[in-house]
């Protein structure tokens, strides 16, 4: 199916959220795959701060986040004419925090010519249609990977380890377009799948927050994430990844993983 078919959530009264079949995470039928729902926590901080630009956005994931239901309510913490902040909260239908959000605003200015440094960017035309790197769930409805355009670049391939793809993924909302940072969001939220160790049936990874740090508005339609994890037999691990545009890079994102054997 491709990516302009469905949008990830629909807004209905009240601002309620409800998630649609892209939305889906692998682990359960009924909660969300956090990428998308944090792509919604943004574009409510970037509402409150609109003259400056979301730089960092941290979100702690507390609990699954329903498909059936959540709200966001977000405020203004930091109002300076060069930085300002945020926080949110994300909540099912009973009020419950799913997860809590602070983030970063910096004004933009025109500084002419900066010194920077040349990232070579494997290009999406030499890259090779492909699956989303996880393939299994623990249930069978359609989910966030039957929905996103991937892309592999040569040598690049979905087994385990440290990996490299381009993707392509559908509206956070059916009624509006997404605003740079917030086409971040679900892929961000993959590094952890993407650059996994093991296969999911053998061991799970789910990340307890991410943190996304934006330096560039992304140009391109498709974005590339490189990611890597690294495990420990302690059960803490650690996801990081960049995101580039056909440009090159745009922003850095960490997850903290908690590893859960499969029995």
């Amino acid at each position: 199916m491709g990516v302009q078919d469905l949008a990830f959530f629909t807004m209905r009264d009240g601002g309620v959220f409800h998630g649609n079949d892209p939305a889906r995470g692998p682990w359960s039928e009924d909660g969300c795959h956090a990428g998308p729902a944090i792509g919604l926590i943004a574009r409510a901080v970037e509402a409150l701060l609109p003259a400056q630009a979301l730089t960092r956005l941290t979100v702690d994931l507390i609990r699954p986040i329903p498909m059936d239901g959540f709200t966001i309510d977000a405020e203004p913490t930091r109002q300076g004419r060069t930085v300002g902040a945020a926080s949110a909260h994300l909540m099912d239908r009973d009020g419950t925090v799913c997860a809590r959000a602070s983030s970063l605003h910096v004004t933009e200015r025109d500084l002419g010519e900066v010194a920077t440094i040349d990232v070579p960017v494997p290009s999406p035309s030499v890259a090779t249609s492909g699956r989303f790197p996880v393939t299994g769930t623990s249930h069978n409805q359609p989910s966030f990977g039957d929905f996103v355009d991937v892309a592999y670049p040569p040598g690049e391939t979905s087994a385990p380890g440290p990996t490299t793809i381009w993707m392509r993924i559908p509206p956070i909302l059916s009624s509006e377009n997404p605003s740079p940072f917030q086409r971040l969001c679900p892929l961000a939220d993959c590094g952890n799948g993407t650059s996994r160790n093991t296969e999911i049936t053998e061991m799970g990874f789910m990340n307890g927050d991410i943190t996304i740090v934006a330096h560039r508005h992304p140009q391109s339609e498709w974005l590339a994430l490189e990611a890597v994890s690294h495990w420990q037999p302690t059960g803490i691990g650690l996801a990081e990844a960049r995101i580039l545009d056909e440009q090159g890079p745009v922003a850095s994102v960490l997850q903290t993983v908690i590893l859960m054997p499969v029995a």
